[in-house]
């Protein structure tokens, strides 16, 4: 952990050139609308649509993951962060990265954990494998 960041946004990515851009740059509105120390990384997976290179001049830090799968995507982009908490959220605009000052105001309050659901109401029976409904 690096003592001046705070929050590590983790996007893991595979071959998202068109939404990539739009989630790095709303996870910097809410790095700059709330004055966070934060970094953004994308945690990219063998993308061969220049999903690194927009990245990169977006900002964010790019990590390659070469270990094909979600799961490591997710687990080096997790290695590769210094915040104190961690963000994660999908490269392809399935979620509002603005809304992530919410979650960081209750680990700052002291919960080990928060979640948030690009949902509204609730998930139908069956509409997901179960350990999607928790993780990621």
């Amino acid at each position: 952990m690096n003592e001046n960041i705070e929050v590590s946004f983790v996007m893991p990515c595979l071959n998202e050139a068109e939404t990539l851009e739009g989630c790095i740059q709303a996870a910097q509105r809410c790095i700059t609308d709330n004055s966070l120390k934060a970094e953004v990384i994308v945690a990219d997976n063998g993308s061969d649509d220049g999903s690194q290179e927009i990245a990169r001049q977006a900002g964010a830090r790019v990590v390659d993951v070469p270990e094909p799968g979600y799961g490591a995507a997710l687990t080096g982009g997790f290695d590769a962060a210094h915040g104190e908490y961690l963000i994660m959220g999908d490269s392809d605009q399935s979620y509002d990265f603005n809304e992530a000052i919410k979650i960081i105001r209750s680990l700052r309050e002291g919960a080990d954990l928060v979640m948030g659901s690009r949902f509204k109401g609730r998930i139908m029976p069956g509409a997901m494998p179960w350990k999607h409904r928790w993780i990621g």
